[in-house]
């Protein structure tokens, strides 16, 4: 019989209660938000002070319902005591707090919630994680922060064990303060440049995509917990993964190396002993330690090798696979205290010099990854943010086939639930710190109030620029997306700011991430050409990206993004849907625009960047609808053609390219893939086709047709097969061809320029480029329309059209297949675009995910596009529409 010792049986009833605490650990952390049931009112209609306000004997009959997180003006727009300011010129009709005085938008916020004071050595703590810019706490008659709370970028958190009521109802009372410098608006980016005086936002008051926020985001802009722990609690948690050597997707992996270590605080006035914890992959490590008397303590554990890991990759280089953590500290070895659940990607994150471009190369797990990538600002200016849009706008750049999101300085360091989406999505992030070329003084400026060498002393208290900074690094800082830190915007931090930031806070608090001063340095992308070292930020003709050499690792290069008719309509008022008139030089006033534009157009970012006489060789506008239609062929060629041209000289003039800009966090139209209200344009699909991991091109310049290959595999038997079609359907091969390619290449396969050039010579063509696997499987599939010798896309104005061959079949609940035929023996079908709409309204449900759109089909093909969506409960079911490039529109019901 197998006998039990006493220790055997000690030693498994242990066991057994590590596990089972284990199993409770995702919920243990006992924490709930304090996000809705939030009063407010102006300071200024309020004499009692705070100690009054949060009792629970004040009266707060007459105030208004507030928005938490958010901002006054978010609140202000909830009551409709304002006009939505991203709605044609509604914004003019807000004061603005440089000329209201701070007091204007200075408010009271309230909440009363329910917690009981603890039993045993319980704690309660009230944790803020964002408020902008300062701000006073009370809670039941007494004030909570007993120092100065100031600056954007921290978070705060507060014992407030002590001040809980005896009746279990509390009051917490908040007077949120707007920053100190509100800087005027005046038309500079930045305004006058004032706004950099303080650690917050730039952006608010005012750029070349934005006009300004009213309130500067006046507010408790972030969320507010209360949290529940026994006497230790666990903070900032630290997981580091290394991975070394140069690892393949697929197949057995050798170790990684997992570096763990949290703080604990110990809250009471004896010493505590314990466990400190944490599981991995079914792997448990176990530190014991003794916390002083009310101290705060770093614990490190040993290093952990984890067998055969499953590691982080990219978007478009493999999975994202996550492994949960789960960190518990177990007073006495046995009472669970406090626990937190990190999600980690196993991966690692290198540079090297590319000795070739002269630029970094960013590699992951040992493989260089070429980058392509899209400056963000922030998802919403008025710092709306949710979970569901954070998805959103990151799956979108994942759809894009780009890798990398850039958060530009001017805004902010985003938040976890972004870079949770970038975890999910694959998206590495380059971050930027708070600073910008053009408030921090970099350039000679007339719109600023003060000169270049004050400026360059922003912000006012570089203290707390550095206490931000480490608070906001330890956020975020276990996210497997994070790639990059990066000083600032187009300036480096004024040096007791960047020397302790580079040499002593990151390597202290990270020390896993390279860390570039500022955005175009020459340590990223060596500048031999002068200049700001990004840019150009207007549209060009296609061929510049292949034949002009710019920065080999561009921050900035972008243009305009304006959407088609349904997306104008949606903040542009009727009767200033006018399409704008392109002024030739010759007839312009001097220093005068290049475009006549109404009034809201140019309100809304339009001037400066447009579309000019790039739009002409399809034809003057008959309209705006007309206009917005050829915007879109220029969306897509353009942004095709940027990532073409980048890709076609990769590791020869460069390692990387990052767009300026994706996206817009109000109704602007300069540099989106997608509206505002996440409508793709046909910059997205554009961009699509021209990131493909593999993919068939072709140079305008010489008319050379090349493939590339972003993957770590080489590439066999891939057919390239190279057609022209003329506009009545008419084919001619090009050729048909076997290319070989090697990893992380370009090849020239061949040019066609000549028989190209003939066969489009007199109305234009079409060309068409496949790539087919060894089973003839569709690879990639690139269609060009081609100008005629006079570079004018005449033979579009000719194209014929017909109704193309549709059905739509419900695949599950929220995925849409649409499948589509186009007859052979007549015309290329041309630039289609589907749209899921409301039945009834026949308005496009949003937001709604293609895996293609803007596309073509040739004579005889068929095509089948994948949509999904979130279904509203109870909603009835959408119908698909097809417009094509003709003007023709099909409406296809989609069986269930």
């Amino acid at each position: 019989m197998f006998k039990i010792t006493k220790f055997r049986l000690l030693r498994m009833l242990f066991s057994l209660l590590i596990m089972l605490t284990t199993f409770n650990q995702l919920s243990a952390q006992d924490q709930y938000e304090l996000n809705s049931g939030w009063l407010c009112m102006p300071s200024a209609k309020i004499k009692a002070k705070g100690t009054e306000i949060s009792n629970s004997s004040f009266s707060l009959s007459g105030w208004k319902k507030a928005v938490v997180p958010g901002t006054v003006l978010t609140t202000m727009l909830e009551n409709k005591e304002v006009p939505d300011p991203f709605f044609g010129m509604n914004n003019k009709l807000i004061p603005d707090i440089y000329d209201t005085g701070r007091d204007y938008y200075t408010y009271w916020f309230t909440k009363e919630f329910k917690e009981a004071i603890p039993s045993a050595d319980g704690q309660v703590w009230l944790k803020f994680r964002g408020i902008n810019y300062s701000c006073d706490i009370y809670l039941n008659g007494k004030k909570v922060n007993d120092q100065p709370f100031k600056g954007m970028y921290l978070r705060k958190a507060f014992n407030i064990t002590g001040l809980l009521s005896k009746t279990g109802t509390n009051r917490l009372a908040v007077i949120v303060y707007p920053p100190d410098e509100v800087g005027n608006p005046n038309g500079g980016q930045g305004g006058d440049g004032t706004i950099a005086k303080g650690v917050a936002h730039q952006y608010t008051a005012g750029w070349d995509w934005i006009r300004p926020i009213r309130d500067r985001n006046t507010g408790i802009w972030d969320k507010v917990y209360i949290e529940k722990t026994g006497a230790v609690s666990l903070d900032n948690p630290h997981v580091v993964t290394l991975v070394p050597g140069k690892r393949q997707v697929s197949g057995q992996q050798q170790p990684a190396i997992i570096k763990v270590s949290a703080e604990l605080k110990n809250t009471k006035t004896i010493p505590v002993t314990g466990n400190l914890v944490y599981t991995i992959s079914g792997q448990k490590v176990i530190k014991q330690v003794t916390l002083k008397a009310g101290s705060t303590t770093e614990i490190n554990f040993p290093e952990l090798s984890l067998a055969n890991p499953k590691l982080w990759w990219p978007a478009g280089y493999g999975k994202q696979d996550l492994y949960p953590l789960q960190i518990s500290f177990l007073e006495k070895g046995t009472k669970l205290s406090d626990s937190q659940t990190v999600n980690v990607g196993i991966r690692e994150i290198q540079t090297e010099w590319n000795l070739t471009t002269k630029s970094k190369e960013i590699l992951v797990n040992g493989q260089k990854i070429f980058i392509k990538g899209g400056n963000w600002i922030i998802s919403d200016a008025m710092l709306r943010f949710t979970n569901a849009r954070y998805d959103t706008e990151i799956r979108y750049h994942r759809d894009m086939n780009l890798n990398l999101i850039r958060i530009w300085g001017g805004a902010l360091i985003e938040r976890p639930e972004f870079y949770e989406a970038c975890d999910k999505y694959g998206m590495l992030v380059l971050q930027d710190f708070w600073m910008s070329g053009d408030c921090n003084g970099r350039w000679e400026d007339p719109m600023k109030l003060e000169d270049q060498w004050k400026r360059r002393k922003y912000p006012d208290d570089h203290h707390l620029f550095l206490e931000s900074a480490a608070d906001m690094i330890k956020m975020v800082r276990n996210h497997a997306s994070l790639a990059i830190w990066c000083g600032g915007n187009e300036i480096t931090p004024p040096d007791d700011i960047l020397i302790p930031l580079r040499d002593s806070i990151l390597p202290k608090l990270d020390g896993t991430r390279w860390f570039i001063d500022y955005s175009n340095s020459d340590s990223m992308s060596l500048n031999t050409i002068g200049g700001n070292g990004d840019g150009p930020y207007t549209i060009q003709n296609v061929s510049t990206f292949w034949k002009d050499r710019t920065f080999p690792f561009n921050s900035e290069v972008g243009s305009v993004g304006v959407g088609d008719m349904e997306s104008l309509e949606r903040f542009i008022p009727k009767a200033n849907l006018v399409a704008p008139v392109y002024i030739s030089p010759e007839k312009r006033e001097a220093k005068g625009p290049s475009e006549k534009v109404d009034s809201v157009w140019d309100y809304h970012n339009y001037l400066g960047v447009g579309y000019e006489q790039h739009i002409l060789p399809y034809g003057k506008p008959a309209d705006v609808a007309d206009f917005a239609k050829k915007a879109q062929l220029v969306n897509y060629d353009q942004y095709r053609g940027l990532m073409e041209g980048f890709s076609a000289h990769m590791w020869e003039w460069y390692t990387g390219v990052i767009i300026w800009k994706t996206q817009n966090p109000w109704t602007s139209m300069r540099g989106q893939m997608y509206d505002y209200y996440l409508d793709p344009n046909a910059c997205l699909f554009g961009l699509r086709s021209g990131s493909e991991p593999l993919h068939a091109m072709y140079n305008p310049v010489d008319g050379m047709l090349m493939v590339v290959n972003n993957g770590f595999q080489g590439k066999q038997n891939i057919m390239l097969d190279a057609r022209v079609f003329d506009m009545d359907g008419k084919e001619t091969s090009l050729t048909k061809v076997f290319c070989f390619l090697d990893p992380a290449s370009t090849k020239k396969v061949m040019s066609v320029k000549k028989i190209v050039d003939d066969l489009s010579a007199k109305k234009g063509a079409f060309l068409s480029l496949q790539l087919l696997d060894e089973h003839k499987n569709l690879l990639s599939n690139n269609l060009y329309w081609l100008a005629d010798s006079k570079g004018t896309y005449s033979g579009l104005n000719e194209l014929k059209g017909s109704a193309l061959k549709a059905n739509a079949r419900l695949l599950k609940t929220g995925q849409v297949e649409v499948s589509l035929t186009n007859a052979a023996g007549g015309p290329v079908s041309f630039f289609n675009r589907v749209s899921l709409v409301d039945g009834q309204t026949k308005k496009r449900i949003l937001p709604v995910f293609y895996d293609d759109n803007y596309f073509s089909i040739l004579p005889g093909a068929d095509k089948k596009i994948i949509i999904d969506y979130y279904p509203e409960k109870g909603a009835a079911m959408p119908v698909v529409t097809l417009t094509n490039y003709v003007g023709q529109e099909q409406t296809i019901q989609i069986n269930p």
